[in-house]
């Protein structure tokens, strides 16, 4: 692609890198689906282990219902998973580097500290 105007910088290469419409559309869904200070709070209990959705209501100091309607939008976001364990369903964070990062870059943008690296 050619720009309209020359300013004598490399737009036209940086362009040529830049991610399709598609992938940015994508990563936007992400970004909603985080875009809820419940879900960033439940995204990041599920991060460093897994939790049953009575454990989580009450980590979180919500209803059963409303932290399950939360979990469904994260899970379907492909942010966490699920395994039954009897009657009770428990929660994790998916595995894979997008998720990963996610959880860096909440403690980085938080400054948290990690439980996980507490030595």
């Amino acid at each position: 692609m050619i720009l309209p105007h020359d300013h004598g910088n490399t737009m036209e290469k940086l362009l040529h890198h830049m991610p399709a419409a598609e992938d940015i559309q994508e990563l936007a869904e992400v970004f909603r689906q985080l875009s809820d200070g419940s879900r960033l709070r439940i995204f990041w209990i599920l991060c460093h282990g897994e939790v049953c959705v009575a454990n989580l209501s009450a980590m979180v100091g919500m209803s059963s219902p409303a932290v399950s309607h939360h979990l469904r939008i994260l899970k379907d976001a492909g942010l966490i998973t699920s395994h039954r364990e009897g009657k009770e369903v428990c929660y994790r964070a998916a595995e894979g580097p997008k998720t990963k990062l996610l959880h860096e870059a909440l403690e980085a943008l938080m400054t948290i500290q990690c439980p996980m690296e507490e030595t």
